[in-house]
């Protein structure tokens, strides 16, 4: 059994409703033809055909490119109607040689200035969810002065939700230990093929009534298509997540299922988890996406993966698998 990409759940215990299925800007920011940003245009009112109305961006997405191109698409309708999310510690200056460029700046007075430019480059009065973008590094400034700078603008109604946006599970789970956060954006780390190091955090956030979003869920490419030239986490596959991914794409052909239908489908069985996040660069892609999310996959294809140790037992399986 499918999901439905338009289903509306309660992002944690926040105020904001988000889909099921939800549209990642990323993409949206490039390549620079003339015609992209009608592109942007028409991909994004097909996600709001498909019930899609949670959109994410952020200002290192093409240089602000992103927020623009978003901003200008969603301008025809009402901001009531959708949810939006933008990220901070990274602010667009000049460097050296004046082109632009992202710096990382996580204190209270970078917050701020951040998320006004991004109003700006949105064309917004506000946002609903405001997340710490990959402070991986910046663990002191961002647990402190960022995360100060965003628990003022929740409170005084500028922001409805504030998180921490990550390619890994460790430190959003040290987060949701030592400050109150709503949400939080995991890439790559609660998958199909990779779930291994999140079970703590997705625990914590379950038992927190912390909302997850799920981003990177083909693992950046090998479970769209485990082939030798496919990436994981943005460089060339390993080995042995490769033969991995061929085993779990094989157990989906023996059930005649799309091995992306399944990679879409994985994370929402998981209580904490909301929506999933997925980019694209076409309408295609997003049709594609959409159609895989509905898809009606057997109860035999995931309790085999179970029982083959292709999924990890403490994992929660759609249709209680």
């Amino acid at each position: 059994m499918g999901f439905d990409p338009s289903a509306r759940v309660r992002l944690g215990q926040s105020l904001s409703e988000v889909s099921r299925l939800s549209l990642g800007g990323g993409p949206l920011a490039g390549p620079t033809r003339p015609d992209h940003p009608a592109t942007v245009d028409a991909i994004v009112a097909r996600a709001w055909e498909h019930g899609i109305r949670l959109f994410d961006t952020a200002p290192l997405y093409g240089r602000g490119e992103s927020e623009r191109r978003l901003g200008h698409a969603l301008s025809r309708w009402k901001p009531d109607d959708y949810v939006i999310s933008t990220k901070v510690g990274r602010l667009l200056r000049p460097d050296a040689t004046g082109a632009i460029a992202p710096t990382f700046d996580f204190s209270y007075d970078g917050v701020m200035r951040s998320l006004d430019e991004s109003l700006g480059r949105l064309r917004m009065s506000g946002v609903d969810l405001l997340h710490l973008h990959d402070p991986d590094d910046h663990w002191s400034q961002a647990s402190d002065t960022a995360y100060t700078a965003l628990d003022v603008l929740r409170s005084t109604g500028v922001v409805k939700a504030i998180g921490a946006g990550m390619n890994q599970a460790a430190m959003l789970e040290r987060f949701a230990d030592e400050v109150h956060l709503d949400c939080f954006l995991l890439a790559g780390r609660y998958t199909l093929l990779d779930h291994g190091t999140s079970r703590s955090l997705v625990e914590t956030c379950a038992r927190k009534g912390i909302g997850i979003i799920i981003g990177g869920v083909y693992n950046s490419g090998v479970l769209a298509g485990p082939t030798e030239r496919a990436t994981f986490n943005y460089a060339p596959v390993p080995s042995p997540w490769l033969e991995r991914a061929r085993r779990l794409e094989e157990a989906c052909a023996r059930h005649d299922v799309p091995l992306k239908a399944a990679a879409l489908q994985f994370p929402l069985a998981h209580p904490a988890v909301n929506s999933v996040l997925t980019g694209v660069r076409s309408i295609e892609e997003l049709d594609e996406n959409a159609e895989m999310m509905r898809f009606d996959i057997p109860g035999a294809l995931w309790a085999d993966l179970r029982a083959d140790g292709l999924v990890e037992d403490w994992v929660a399986l759609p249709g209680g698998a």
